[in-house]
């Protein structure tokens, strides 16, 4: 249970975490070229305020009375700073240039400035510039620290909503696990768990109501079916022997018809009342008890009365026993199970049809000729569903073969292959 709340809970969480992490993943793609832009714009400006820094703080101290001998001496120890022969500049001017570098030994990015300066009345350019190598390698380390957050951040915020998501939504699927679990004839309702989530509680609340209505409304339909079956026993059985009575008498041929119809009609009546009855009692768990059976046994004991029954429509059976079929289950049910799909292999024959009853390790299968084209699987279970609206059955047989094999925990399936229809039991 466990395991699989677990991969529930896995999915629901992908959902989400997917979205975040595909926008996480969007404004990263957005923003780290954006940060790096903005972050050399920023170190650019500040490498320029430094240079005007350094020009103003020259033009207030450093050049004052120099001389040319001095400019000359300055220039031989300041690499970086130089006072050299009027350029022309009118005004500070700072360019970004690749110059070649001796003790790196290639071109590097730099920032020059250009100012016009006066010394002892003659007119001279200054010069500075300011290699922005260490500016690039910075941005990158403030990048490279910016992602390891991120990334950081992100782990543990997946983490987090995994181990938080796994109590907050567990109220839900405990929910979920007994709805899918829960059977509204089997009087066993749900238990949910308390939980201080608002939308779980309401959602709990409004699942017991309504599990609470339906199920009222079911037991109220299931005691209509069974004393409905039950008050009609008696007017049933008195209909019947009336019936009888008369056809004791010496009557006409019309009115022997009519009896015989009567007769007819009254027995149809009497298997769906047995019906109804059998399917209310297989409902309430009346049949709790259980034994070891031998299907290939039972099959053989009567197969007489069976093949009494197929002699209308001069059906030929056969029967492949290629394994001793053993099975667990309730007598009466599986004798019930095994009438039934008898009585439905011959009932939907053709004439001169044939059907087989096979027998495999954990398998019962009967087969049977009939209409040319295989039956409604959505409705082939279905309580009084006819494939043939002509037929004399009621269109429960195959309910309650689906009832008894949901009962026991069996397989029941059907399926048509060259023109038999295949009815199969996988005990």
């Amino acid at each position: 249970m466990d395991l699989d709340i677990n991969g529930k809970m896995n999915k629901l969480l992908n959902k989400t975490t997917n979205s975040f992490l595909a926008y996480a993943i969007i404004i990263l793609l957005i923003t780290a070229p954006l940060f790096y832009f903005i972050s050399q714009q920023l170190y650019i400006y500040e490498t320029d305020e430094v240079l005007h820094f350094h020009k103003g703080a020259f033009m207030n101290e450093s050049h004052k009375g120099f001389t040319q001998k001095d400019i000359d001496l300055w220039n031989k120890y300041n690499h970086e700073v130089m006072i050299v022969q009027d350029m022309g500049v009118k005004g500070d001017s700072i360019v970004g240039k690749m110059l070649y570098d001796s003790i790196a030994m290639e071109k590097e990015p730099f920032r020059i400035l250009y100012a016009p300066v006066t010394i002892n009345g003659k007119k001279y350019t200054y010069t500075e510039k300011i290699n922005l190598v260490e500016m690039e390698g910075m941005v990158f380390s403030i990048a490279a620290m910016f992602l390891f957050i991120i990334v950081v951040l992100l782990i543990g915020i997946i983490w987090i909503s995994k181990k938080t998501a796994t109590k907050i939504w567990s109220p839900f699927y405990n929910t979920l696990n007994q709805i899918e679990d829960f059977e509204i004839d089997k009087n066993r309702p749900p238990h949910f768990i308390p939980t201080d989530i608002d939308e779980f509680d309401r959602l709990n609340k409004s699942l017991e109501r309504l599990i609470e209505k339906n199920t009222a409304i079911y037991k109220s339909q299931r005691e209509f079916v069974e004393n409905a079956a039950h008050e009609l026993q008696t007017p049933l059985a008195l209909f019947q022997t009336k019936l009888d009575t008369l056809t004791q008498l010496n009557l006409n041929e019309e009115q022997s018809c009519v009896v015989a119809s009567l007769n007819g009609d009254v027995s149809r009546f009497n298997r769906l009342n047995k019906n109804l009855l059998l399917l209310s009692k297989i409902d309430n768990e009346c049949f709790l008890e259980k034994s070891n059976i031998v299907l290939d046994d039972y099959i053989i004991k009567h197969l007489d009365f069976f093949t009494e029954q197929a002699s209308a429509k001069k059906l030929t059976i056969i029967t492949e026993f290629s394994a001793t079929l053993s099975i667990i289950g309730n007598p009466a049910l599986t004798e019930v199970l095994i009438n039934n799909l008898f009585l439905n292999a011959i009932r939907h024959n053709e004439k001169n049809g044939k059907i087989i009853i096979t027998t495999l390790e954990n398998e019962l299968i009967f087969s049977n000729t009939g209409q040319n084209t295989p039956l409604q699987r959505e409705k082939l279970f279905n309580r009084f569903s006819k494939t043939n609206p002509s037929s004399q059955g009621n269109g429960l047989g195959l309910a309650i073969i689906k009832k008894i094999a949901q009962l026991n925990h069996w397989d029941i399936e059907y399926s048509f292959y060259n023109n038999l229809h295949r009815f199969s039991v996988k005990f």
